[in-house]
């Protein structure tokens, strides 16, 4: 992790809003609202830059525009139709771009449904990189429809650039919106109403989604649900030198006057100082969000220098621990470690008195019969998927069969373990369990805030090093780093 990611911590505001939203995704009835400002960091334009061109040819400035709706009609009234802005729209958002940060992190997230007015598609591109399947809905007739085993469904209410020609564009479009798109008005109203969704990239210029939003508040009255807006609150100074101060103040006085009518819908401004905050503000959602998980990574063809008995013990009595301390375990079902964990765990589940979930244990095996040539590419996906769904990652052991039969050490769990680490996992090694987790926890030893940034594990970390520890002094260091992991990312220390 950079400095930054280790001396930036959330505000009293940005904590309540972690809690507040994190707990309505865990309860499924979260949404997204995503706006252009979430692409520009992949360079691409936003209105005033996709119409700059439109502006030039009908002798207007764009920096004196406001109502880009007009101009947008403005243009189609002088070519008797919108052929060249369709054109426009194509060759703004179909050159080559990559999803940034927050696509990745917002895609990790568990939630099943986007709303957008981005005709781009970085959005589709980051859940499917994600391994997660999405559903797009472009126009009424396929609003009706349903994709089996969806996990996402993305409504595009201003259209997409794979269809210009039914794009939401000019004044014209936005007047006849609830005669073409009555369907996604009626859809997004219901969502606003059972949903708290989070407006991201947005600035509530579109007078489409303000339209719907005053239906909504006339409907509900008081009786409204939560949602929230990450926004960048305007700075006080400025290194821009056209910026006088005046004008700094005008733009955070306007600002709040924003923020406190907002609340009329029900919506909560989260201010962030700068927009590079933002995908630290969400790397804590997320985190909040999975804080529970715990992946146990982990093979096992060797059993030096435990012994078969004593690692068997270990991955048992860990997996029991994970769901007797309320985390819940997420297993690849690796060779000769994963079996014991989860049959430790089934046995706590069992025997807990109180009823439990299913997903208390996720067991997703490595897809089987993967061609050679897709196979690294297959597995580290899945290896993602599996990490992403977690906050904290254990690692056992981490040995496999090499061509002539001996032991090596596992390169999957090596993956696993840089896996978790560019995700900002919390990672655990039982370095007296030998092979990888041995490395790891050498790793660790020296450099403790890369893998267990903000917990003091030094006396933990020890146990976890000493092959003299016994089952119950390991199991005991794991679950108290785990605790303070969870502790940590519930914004409770």
């Amino acid at each position: 992790m950079s400095d930054k990611h280790t001396t930036w911590a959330p505000t009293k505001e940005q904590r309540r809003f972690i809690r507040n939203y994190g707990d309505k995704i865990l309860n499924g009835e979260a949404g997204l609202f995503i706006g252009a400002g979430v692409s520009r960091d992949a360079g691409f334009v936003d209105w005033k830059g996709l119409l700059t061109d439109v502006a030039q040819e009908l002798d207007l400035d764009i920096g004196k525009e406001h109502d880009l709706l007009a101009l947008a009609q403005y243009h189609a009234n002088g070519h008797t139709g919108r052929g060249e802005i369709n054109q426009q729209l194509i060759d703004a958002f179909t050159r080559e771009a990559v999803p940034t940060a927050v696509h990745e992190i917002l895609a990790r997230l568990p939630i099943d449904t986007i709303w957008t007015t981005n005709y781009e598609q970085l959005l589709e591109e980051a859940y499917k990189a994600a391994g997660r399947r999405v559903e797009v809905k472009l126009s009424i007739e396929n609003l009706a429809q349903a994709r089996k085993g969806r996990d996402v469904t993305l409504y595009k209410m201003h259209g997409c650039v794979t269809q210009p020609h039914d794009a939401i564009l000019t004044k014209q479009d936005y007047e006849v919106y609830d005669v073409t798109r009555r369907l996604f008005t009626d859809s997004l109203k219901g969502d606003f109403i059972e949903k708290t969704l989070l407006f991201l990239g947005f600035s509530f210029a579109d007078p489409n989604v303000e339209r719907i939003l005053s239906k909504v508040r006339e409907q509900l009255g008081q009786n409204r649900r939560e949602h929230f807006w990450i926004t960048r609150r305007p700075p006080r100074t400025s290194s821009d030198v056209k910026k006088r101060p005046e004008d700094l103040e005008y733009d955070r006085r306007k600002a709040d006057l924003q923020s406190a009518d907002l609340k009329r819908y029900g919506i909560q401004t989260v201010w962030v100082d700068e927009y590079a905050e933002i995908p630290l503000l969400l790397n804590a959602l997320e985190a909040y969000v999975m804080r529970r998980g715990v992946f146990v990574s982990g093979a096992a063809v060797d059993p030096a220098p435990l012994g078969w008995g004593r690692l068997n013990e270990l991955s048992r009595a860990l997996g029991a621990a994970i769901i007797s301390r309320n985390f819940n375990l997420v297993s690849g079902f690796g060779i000769g470690i994963a079996e014991q964990t989860i049959l430790g765990a089934f046995h706590a589940v069992y025997e807990s008195t109180q009823s439990q979930p299913a997903e208390r244990v996720l067991i997703r095996p490595f897809p089987g019969h993967t061609p050679a040539a897709r196979r690294a590419d297959v597995f580290k996906r899945h290896r993602e998927d599996m990490i992403s769904r977690v906050g904290a990652v254990v690692v056992l052991a981490g040995s496999k069969a090499g061509e002539n039969g001996n032991p090596i050490p596992s390169n999957g769990v090596e993956e696993e373990v840089q896996i978790a680490l560019h995700l900002g996992k919390v990672v655990i090694p039982v370095g007296m369990s030998g092979h990888i987790a041995h490395q790891v926890w050498l790793a660790a030893m020296a450099d403790p805030k890369r893998y267990l940034p903000g917990i003091e594990c030094q006396t933990e970390l020890a146990l976890l090093g000493d092959p003299n520890s016994s089952v119950t002094d390991v199991i005991g260091a794991i679950t108290t780093l785990l605790e303070h992991a969870e502790k940590l990312a519930s914004n409770k220390s």
